[in-house]
């Protein structure tokens, strides 16, 4: 198993990689010449030709072109969609509702779109803004007054259902098998289906438990509707990890591993026995060395041998993806297997970008442009094209662009692989490619009840509604197909590969202020380095700590520190002051107070910048010290050094800000809380 080891060891390593590197690679990897890529973007363009003169454009893409991430109003609808169906009181939904809704030019969109719905919808929610608007005066007012207090009830009811309305176009059904019902018309179209069980991310036990006995049901209703031997063209069902275990975190990997290996494998057991396909869905990027843990054990158990079923959802925007599908190829090599791997884009863009930035940490695990996606996914296509003796892909895309790419390095092969859309979207360019390619299609189908959509649909929204996505730019008619099928290659070499610039590095956020470096204890290499550094201040070490040597005086003695989980282990030893040796330090502090004050502040704060630098190059130390002094976690030890360094560089350029005609406090007594 030496070369898992070693997939591992590069994927693990290559979470933050050099972005400029990264897609320069891929650019090879892609193996694409000028020719095979105006090709594609030929073929591409007539594509979304094709679309465009179907007249079978979804509704959702219709929404959300108008309604775009680019817009007041999508931003808006975004925030209520993602928080009318977990508002806990009538009184809340109604300020909500006024919220989002009543400062927006909704009459501005009104006949722009080219569906009913979206235009209903329009006049409904400008009609509700100018019911609820605080401006009108006079006699005209005081009926609105009227009206508003008579009628929010009425209004909260009706944008409710018009949330989960919209909600409907991304589920299939409430429960399966009203999904199967309403997916009857596509099956005999010539589509199969991959059903999404809605829950994910687990509280508690009674959650996991819940969400893995609708799997179970689930599976048990797909069985009774399949009609093959090959799972490649029968019904299959998405299963998230996190919905499995309420604590699926790395750092309760130790307990949490074995219970939600064996739920896993009791549903794949179950899906390997009905024939049908069985996807293990892609999540957060911190969870993802956790989740090649659990489809490690899971996939080796001898019980799914001569089972091909079994499949990995791989995120294209990583900049890990390449070595997990290497290490996918080389794990079903070694346990003899041949298994599913569904390529996407990536749905969690946002916020892996801005948990990156709150963590400190020293780049993003995910590309900054998506040019540098598209190329990334293009590269992924090509290997795992290359290894169809054990992997059976399947190419999860509503854009044009990467269909066409797909298609040309296929050339007249059609059967080895298999195209995916979402339900409710991208249906007229799956028609096309199924009409004119003759490939597997596949769609992804949502299945659950509406409290249970919200993350999903927000993800959908973030996902496709900004302005530059493909969904949103096919059915805007200003915009040419050539631009929309442009070559992703092309557009990063215009960039030279660079990073997005309007996306500083998670240091410079707040330039010219440096941010505090992080650390993330969910990546097992930042838990080596921190677990290293730390090692030689474990205990028998001890820390001393006494008055400055400047002071005069006699202390009252030493005392023992001791860490309060093991009273038996001292940590350190502190001398203490007494009462002359206060006095003497006051007096210390004001005779230097004047040389102080006569300093300009930007030297001063270059002296906490310089303290803040030395906290940083100390800060296995101060973590050792943190946890065996105050019995603190790993995970406050570092908030803990990266408020002190925070504190210390915003001061220092706050200070420079504030230097003209302000004076020196003097000297200052101060007696932090206990927890600092």
């Amino acid at each position: 198993m030496r070369d898992l080891a070693l997939y591992r060891e590069a994927a693990r390593a290559g979470a933050l990689a050099d972005e400029v590197a990264l897609v320069r690679a891929l650019v090879e990897k892609a193996d694409l010449d000028a020719v095979d890529r105006s090709e594609i973007s030929t073929v591409a363009c007539n594509l979304i030709r094709a679309v465009r003169g179907s007249g079978s454009i979804g509704i959702m893409e219709s929404f959300l072109s108008e309604y775009g991430l680019s817009t007041e109003e999508g931003v808006a609808l975004m925030c209520l969609a993602e928080a009318m169906l977990r508002v806990p009181d009538a009184l809340t939904v109604d300020a909500l509702i006024k919220d989002k809704i009543t400062p927006h030019d909704w009459g501005a969109h009104l006949g722009d779109a080219g569906s009913i719905l979206v235009n209903a919808t329009t006049w409904g929610l400008m009609l509700t803004g100018h019911l609820l608007d605080d401006d009108a005066e006079g006699v005209v007012g005081v009926l609105q007054d009227m009206v508003r207090r008579m009628g929010e009830p009425v209004v909260r009811k009706a944008t409710r259902e018009a949330m989960e309305e919209m909600g409907k176009q991304f589920v299939l059904g409430r429960n399966i098998e009203e999904a199967m019902r309403r997916g009857r018309k596509m099956l005999a179209s010539g589509y199969t289906y991959s059903y999404d069980m809605l829950g994910e991310a687990a509280r508690t036990n009674a959650d996991a438990l819940r969400y893995h006995e609708a799997y179970e049901n689930a599976i048990a209703a797909i069985a009774k509707h399949v009609t093959g031997e090959d799972a490649r063209d029968n019904p299959g069902i998405s299963v998230k990890l996190s919905a499995l275990h309420p604590r699926y975190e790395a750092g309760q990997r130790d307990t949490m591993l074995p219970v939600l290996t064996d739920r896993l494998l009791e549903l794949a057991r179950a899906a390997k026995t009905a024939g049908i396909g069985f996807n293990i869905d892609a999540e957060e990027a911190d969870r993802l060395d956790l989740s090649l843990d659990v489809i490690e054990a899971a996939l080796a158990n001898p019980s799914l041998e001569g089972w091909d079923g079994f499949g990995v959802v791989v995120q294209a925007y990583g900049r890990r993806a390449g070595h997990v599908i290497d290490w996918l190829y080389d794990l079903a090599n070694k346990l003899d297997r041949r298994i599913m791997v569904r390529l996407v884009k990536g749905a969690y863009w946002d916020m892996e970008v801005k948990r990156a930035q709150v963590m400190g940490l020293r780049s993003y695990p995910v590309y900054t442009r998506k040019a540098h996606t598209d190329v990334s996914y293009i590269a992924c296509a090509r290997q795992l094209l290359g290894m169809t003796d054990r992997i059976y892909p399947q190419f999860a895309t509503h854009n044009a662009h990467s269909a066409a790419t797909v298609l040309r390095m296929t050339a007249e092969d059609r059967t080895g692989f298999e195209f995916q859309r979402l339900h409710g979207m991208g249906k007229a360019l799956h028609e096309e490619i199924l009409k004119e390619a003759g490939t597997r299609c596949r769609i992804y189908a949502p299945v659950g009840a509406h409290r249970d959509l919200l993350a999903y649909l927000v993800r959908r929204l973030l996902e496709n509604g900004a302005n530059s996505s493909f969904v949103n730019q096919v059915v805007d008619l200003s915009v040419p197909p050539e631009s929309i099928s442009q070559d992703p290659i092309d557009a990063a070499r215009a960039c030279e590969f660079a990073p997005n610039a309007g996306i500083p590095a998670p240091s410079e956020i707040f330039s010219p202020r440096r941010n505090s470096r992080g650390w993330d204890l969910t990546d097992p290499v930042d838990l080596a380095r921190i677990e290293s550094g730390r090692a030689p201040f474990a205990a028998p070490y001890r820390w001393s700590a006494a008055p400055g040597s400047r002071l005069s005086g006699v202390g009252s003695g030493l005392r023992y520190i001791r860490n309060p989980a093991r009273p038996d282990e001292v940590v350190g030893e502190v001398d203490e002051a007494d009462s002359a040796r206060a006095l003497a330090a006051v007096g210390l502090a004001r005779a230097a107070q004047p040389a102080w004050e006569a300093t300009p502040a930007s030297e001063r704060g270059e002296i906490l910048k310089r303290v803040a630098d030395l906290y940083e190059e100390h800060t296995f130390e101060f973590l050792a010290l943190a946890t065996r002094e105050a019995g603190k976690t790993l995970l406050d030890g570092i908030a803990e050094v990266r408020e002190a360094v925070d504190f210390l560089r915003f001061y220092a350029d706050e200070a420079v800000k504030t230097e003209s005609g302000s004076a020196a406090r003097g000297v200052i007594v101060c007696i932090s809380p206990w927890n600092f």
